[in-house]
């Protein structure tokens, strides 16, 4: 029997492993910590692989470096020294059927003047944008359009297209139409809020004053480090069923899995995608499940190249595809370029997906390599003889942060009772710190209810 309190994470990816890590320094030795996670490895759409005999991480490869929660767990973990930087190489933009140097001054594409697209846009846009501080803005705060309606407005549909899409279609799988901005910016929304006359003003406002340091940050050995380090620190142990129904019992929970078992639990964390949160929430949480469900979700899937060290690739970090044009992935990571080379191969990474197509479901991994080669030969005019492959598939795994998705996740919040706490990519940012951070959030709200 437990000798002390028990608790069930029900997911295990780096929601539910983060959770478990912090549940464990919340409650201490003696409780019982259970993940429940039916796959054949723990870990979620956090995937380390070798590749060409290398290290490479063919879901998330990299985290936010200026947002704290990263750095503050690599350091919980001791695993500080392994954290590395980007070597400093820029990406370019795909657009018009040709290569552009990412444009200087941009807040997640979006720009805060018009003189570095001018590569990128057409001499009307270029006017349109420089004309912006001087049109009037309709703006009230805690407004939420999509960032593609308020830029396509202030600056033009090719600034959305060429510039804000790009980079928003490789962090959501979506479009910037679908997408709301105090999601995608919210220090620009915040800007607004306080008062910036026009969005141009807005972008100023929240760009570094001086040279920033690196932006993204990596592990070296891949995500796996780190999964390995959460489950051997938390004492977790994981049973590898999925769990279909959860129901009240007095102060506690009994939660099932797809075998029949039973296991009674003090607090129950949910990280689990919004689809599946959904489903389970059904019964004991029925105003959590209706706000679950309304989160749309995308698939995408990542081709993974290993090709012959000297390729003639250019000495940039990769290229991000501009909306409407003739290739078929959304984005080319050039990892050996982005993070340094350490081995004898140069390994790519080709993503594909967007919220609203079957790319992901329905393309075999044939055509997806076909694919991968015909849009480096059309981007870099060379043809690859990959020495090795790796396709993976994500689906559902990206949700999309439409119009509005903070107070949809304060109302999905609001219907959980106690004892029962969530966790997951879908409630307050895509990336890895904001998974970290809501699963500390998780920790936070269980430990208030159930006691200690």
């Amino acid at each position: 029997m437990p000798r002390g309190p028990s608790y069930c994470v029900v997911g295990g990816g780096i929601s539910g492993l983060a959770a478990a890590y912090r549940l464990r320094r919340a409650v201490g030795p003696d409780a019982t910590i259970t993940v429940f996670d039916p796959a054949d490895r723990l870990g979620g759409i956090l995937r380390t692989e070798r590749v060409g005999g290398q290290s490479m991480d063919i879901g998330a490869e990299a985290f936010v470096a200026r947002r704290p929660e990263m750095p503050g767990l690599l350091a919980d973990l001791g695993l500080a020294g392994r954290r590395i930087s980007p070597t400093g190489a820029r990406p370019l933009i795909y657009a018009g059927a040709r290569l552009h140097p990412l444009p200087a001054g941009t807040v997640n594409g979006i720009p805060s003047a018009a003189a570095p697209m001018t590569d990128l846009v057409d001499a009307a846009t270029l006017a349109h944008m420089g004309a912006e501080p001087s049109r009037p803005l309709s703006w009230h705060a805690g407004a939420d359009p999509s960032v593609g309606d308020l830029v396509a407005d202030r600056f033009g549909a090719q600034v959305v297209a060429r510039s804000v899409d790009p980079m928003l279609s490789g962090v959501y799988a979506g479009t910037a139409t679908g997408i709301g901005l105090r999601s995608a910016v919210p220090t620009v929304a915040a800007a607004l809020d306080r008062g910036a006359p026009n969005l141009t003003e807005a972008v100023r406002a929240v760009l570094p004053p001086g040279p920033a340091g690196p932006v993204f940050g990596a592990v070296d050995g891949g995500y796996q480090v780190v999964l390995d380090a959460l489950v051997a620190q938390s004492g977790l142990r994981w049973q590898g069923t999925a769990v279909v129904e959860l129901l009240r019992d007095g102060g506690g929970w009994n939660v099932y899995d797809d075998e029949g078992t039973c296991w009674p639990a003090d607090g129950v964390i949910l990280a689990l995608p919004a689809p599946r949160l959904a489903a389970l929430t059904a019964g004991p949480a029925p105003r959590t499940a209706a706000a679950a469900r309304r989160i749309e979700v995308a698939s995408s899937v990542v081709v993974a190249l290993a090709v012959p060290g000297g390729t003639p690739l250019p000495q940039n970090s990769g290229v991000l595809v501009a909306t409407g044009e003739p290739l078929h992935a959304k984005a080319i990571t050039l990892s050996g370029r982005k993070w340094g080379s350490r081995g004898n191969a140069e390994l790519l990474r080709l993503s594909f997906g967007r919220s609203g197509d079957t790319i992901a479901r329905d393309t075999s991994d044939d055509t997806l390599l076909a694919w991968s080669l015909e849009d480096l030969r059309t981007v870099f005019g060379i043809d690859v003889e990959p020495v090795d492959v790796r396709v993976h598939r994500w689906l559902d795994a990206m949700p999309q942060y439409a119009p509005g998705h903070g107070r949809l996740v304060a109302e999905l919040r609001a219907g959980l009772p106690p004892g029962l706490a969530v966790a997951g990519n879908y409630l307050d940012g895509i990336g890895v710190p904001a998974c970290v951070g809501a699963a500390g959030l998780a920790v936070q709200a269980l430990s208030g209810a159930v006691g200690r």
